[in-house]
């Protein structure tokens, strides 16, 4: 699967590395994912999912549910 938050749909971006000399080498940035499991109160189960860490603080702060349904009027969750 690639490295793609399920929530925010943070993605790999790319940028170069610039060395003293001011050259320049293709680099990658990544997100900082990492596999969670949640537990969803309304139907007693336990879901698995993979987020980013500013991700998993929006959900501590708003709720599960609500950045569920959020994440999914957006697209980037699927169910």
């Amino acid at each position: 699967m690639a490295r793609v938050c399920q929530i925010t749909g943070k993605r790999t971006q790319v940028g170069n590395n610039v060395s003293h000399a001011n050259n320049r080498t293709r680099r990658k940035f990544f997100p900082n994912l990492q596999k969670k499991r949640f537990f969803v109160e309304s139907t007693g189960e336990w879901i698995t999912l993979k987020v980013a860490t500013s991700a998993i603080k929006t959900i501590n702060k708003k709720g599960l549910e609500a950045t569920l349904v959020a994440a999914y009027k957006k697209g980037t969750l699927s169910l």
